[in-house]
C-alpha cells in the first residue's frame, strides 16, 4: 500500500458554472465623432456648412468601427445634426450613438447581454468571472446579476477557486 495520496481537483469537480462577461465584449475599435469639429468657432453650427461636410466627408472611415457621436464643446447643436451624421454613420459603422465611450461600452454590453437566456442557468451556483484583460464596465457586472438573481441558486464573484458570495436564494419555508 502507498503513502501517496491522489490530489483531487475539487474546482474542476464542483457544480459551480462560470460567466465569463469577457465572452460579451465586442473586438473592434471604438472612436468618439466630436461634432465640435464641425461647428464655427466651437460655438455654433451653420448648416450649409455641415450639410456641405456630410455630403463630401469620406464616411468609409469608419467602417466596422464602434462610433460614439459628441460634443465636447459647451455648444447648442440641433438633435438633427447628430440624427445626420447617424445616417451617414450607420451604412458603415458596426454601431453608432450618441453619448461617450463610456456609453458606447455600455449600450454595447446591454445589447449582448440581452442575448442571455437567463433561464439556461436555473438552480444553476454560478460564478461572474472577475479580474481579466479586457475593459468591462461595472454595468455589466450589475445588468448580468439583475438577469440571472431570479434565476439562479447563488451569485458570487471572483474565480472557482476564490469567490465572494453575493446572493444565495433563500430555502423555501413551507
Amino acid at each position: 500500500m502507498s503513502n501517496e495520496t491522489e490530489i483531487i481537483n475539487r474546482v474542476a469537480n464542483s457544480p459551480l458554472v462560470t460567466f465569463d462577461l469577457e465572452e460579451y465584449y465586442l473586438p473592434g475599435e471604438r472612436m468618439v465623432y466630436d461634432i465640435k469639429d464641425n461647428l464655427f468657432q466651437e460655438m455654433v453650427l451653420r448648416e450649409k456648412d455641415f450639410r456641405a461636410f456630410v455630403k463630401e466627408h469620406d464616411w468609409s472611415q469608419y467602417q466596422d468601427k464602434y462610433v460614439a457621436l459628441t460634443c465636447s464643446v459647451d455648444a447648442i447643436v440641433p438633435t438633427w445634426a447628430y440624427m445626420l451624421l447617424a445616417t451617414k454613420l450607420e451604412p458603415y459603422t458596426q454601431r453608432v450613438i450618441f453619448g461617450s465611450l463610456s456609453t458606447l461600452e455600455l449600450v454595447l454590453f446591454q445589447e449582448a447581454l440581452s442575448q442571455v437566456d437567463p433561464a439556461d442557468f436555473q438552480d444553476a451556483k454560478v460564478v461572474v468571472k472577475g479580474c481579466g484583460n479586457l475593459p468591462v464596465p461595472d454595468f455589466a457586472y450589475v445588468e448580468i446579476t439583475r438577469l440571472l438573481r431570479p434565476y439562479v441558486s447563488t451569485i458570487m464573484y471572483g474565480e472557482p477557486c476564490s469567490t465572494v458570495p453575493l446572493y444565495k436564494r433563500p430555502k423555501n419555508l413551507s
